[in-house]
């Protein structure tokens, strides 16, 4: 039915306005296109090779002539470099029989989601997986730490699954795990921030030599040693547990999306990922992350004790702990005396941060109670900016927790009080700083958790200690330095809830 337009108000008629436009058009003359139809076809391909891939398309849809030009694989292969950094050049793509319209639409926007950083759901262990597109494959590499105790060693690579364009031009899924070869899998995307793994010849992962063999290869893999190297006892109860554990497994694994921690110009050192000693459970994954005046160590990998994703360090950069001299650091007890006296401190200060709230209706946000019950400016913010300052200028004012005329906390010296036990003898032996902190302790199976006091050791921004004072042992992280892809949060509220999810998926 045809549709006249009626006019409401004063202006030109329709008649009128439709002389309008067809005298502009004829003014315009023949060789002016009128609408996209009319460029030529290598201009429509200039400006579509500019539009994000999502859009092709919907636009292949809406003529004949944009669907013929959309088949041009220069369009896809610009898409398929700049959205995930494709770089094949076209003859190895040609020898392969691969067109970037069908890399582009069948293997690279399909599991666009599953690129990036997880973390596998192994129970207490947890782990570090970053999936990538690596030349014509999507590739799942799983990031292990060196082996005990070289916590400065390089990390170790294993790819897990990968998925490529099979001859037939459709997405074939492989499992990489065992030692005979890709073999069939299957992946399957829950949702957004979450995909699950399944291998579908669980035989490829079996040896000839059953069990025993294939603890005898996974100890060389993930410990480098055998089991006859490892004297202490309750150390191969450990390892055996995890065998037993981890293999059960058969690389069917639920993945959850992790984020590296985003920076700011005031931190300390740049946040990110560490690997650290942790005694007879060897060495383990953990993420630096500032929160105001607060650094978090969150466990990626865990153990049975304190699994992965709990909050293994906790430190206070407003609460700098300073020594007299090296002899107090070299004395355990003159040590554990003045980082103490700190949490005695915090303990007080917490005690009577209750108080004020529950007996002032209206709390004056520039006023901090004190111990002593004298009410003292305090801005907490200010003094972590002071903190850094401090240490980029090596000056310190105020005094040590004996009241002491304090060092300067650039280039202090350290040493490991005697007593003290460490996996890794070899540390610096001069720090940036000394923070006071709280370490996780539990029993096994995460029983009786609880925070205990412990001191921080900033060595430079590479390097980071605790010394655990109830255990009298030694912690010490290593930056890792491999460059982690599609890993950072889109924003900084996207971060802060994936580290507070973390803790409830291995609680």
């Amino acid at each position: 039915m045809e549709q006249r337009a009626v006019a409401t108000g004063p202006g030109p008629s329709t008649s009128s306005a439709t002389a309008c436009v067809e005298g502009r058009a004829s003014a315009s003359g023949p060789g002016r296109p009128r609408n996209l139809l009319d460029l030529p076809p290598e201009l429509l391909v200039e400006i579509f090779c500019f539009l994000p891939g999502v859009s092709l398309p919907s636009l292949a849809a809406a003529c004949k002539k944009f669907h013929q030009i959309l088949n041009t694989d220069t369009i896809w292969r610009r898409r398929c470099r700049q959205e995930y950094g494709v770089s094949e050049n076209q003859r190895r793509l040609e020898v392969v029989g691969i067109a970037c319209r069908d890399l582009y639409i069948k293997l690279l926007h399909p599991y666009r989601n599953i690129l990036g950083l997880w973390q596998p759901d192994i129970g207490p262990y947890g782990g570090l997986l970053n999936v990538v597109v690596d030349g014509l494959f999507i590739i799942g590499w799983m990031y292990l730490p060196p082996h005990d105790p070289r916590v400065n060693d390089a990390m170790r690579c294993k790819p897990l699954f990968r998925i490529h364009l099979c001859d037939k031009n459709k997405a074939e899924v492989e499992c990489m795990y065992g030692h005979k070869g890709s073999h069939k899998g299957d992946i399957q995307i829950v949702k957004k921030d979450e995909f699950s793994t399944k291998c579908n010849q669980t035989d490829f992962h079996r040896m000839a030599g059953g069990r025993q063999e294939e603890f005898r290869t996974w100890l060389a893999e993930e410990w480098g040693r055998t089991l006859e190297d490892i004297f202490h006892e309750h150390m191969q109860e450990l390892i055996l547990m995890k065998f037993i554990y981890t293999s059960q497994y058969d690389n069917c694994l639920t993945y959850r999306r992790i984020y590296l921690p985003p920076s700011a110009p005031e931190d300390l050192l740049p946040p990110g990922l560490f690997k650290g000693t942790y005694g007879s459970h060897g060495l383990e994954i953990v993420m630096l992350s500032f929160h105001g005046t607060h650094i978090k160590v969150t466990k990626i990998t865990g153990d049975p004790n304190v699994p992965a994703g709990q909050l293994t360090l906790h430190i206070d950069v407003t609460r700098p702990v300073l020594f007299p001299d090296v002899e107090h650091l070299r004395s355990f007890d003159k040590l554990s005396q003045i980082v103490l006296e700190v949490h005695q401190q915090v303990q007080c200060d917490q005690q009577n941060q209750e108080h004020w709230h529950d007996s002032t209706p209206q709390n004056p946000s520039s006023l901090q109670p004190t111990c002593n019950g004298v009410q003292e400016p305090e801005d907490q913010e200010t003094k972590a900016a002071g903190m850094s300052t401090m240490l980029e200028t090596g000056e310190s004012e105020g005094a040590t927790a004996g009241g002491s005329p304090a060092p300067s906390v650039s280039g202090q010296p350290f040493v490991l009080p005697v007593g003290v036990m460490a996996r890794n003898e070899v540390y610096p032996r001069t720090c940036r700083a000394c923070f006071y902190g709280t370490g996780l302790i539990a029993g096994h199976g995460f029983t009786s958790p609880e925070r205990t006091p412990g001191l921080f050791v900033l060595f430079d921004e590479q390097c980071f200690g605790f010394i655990w004072l109830d255990l009298k042992s030694f912690s010490l992280y290593s930056r890792i330095e491999d460059s982690l892809r599609s890993a950072q949060a889109p924003f900084r509220e996207a971060f802060e809830l994936m580290l507070k999810s973390m803790q409830s998926w291995t609680s």
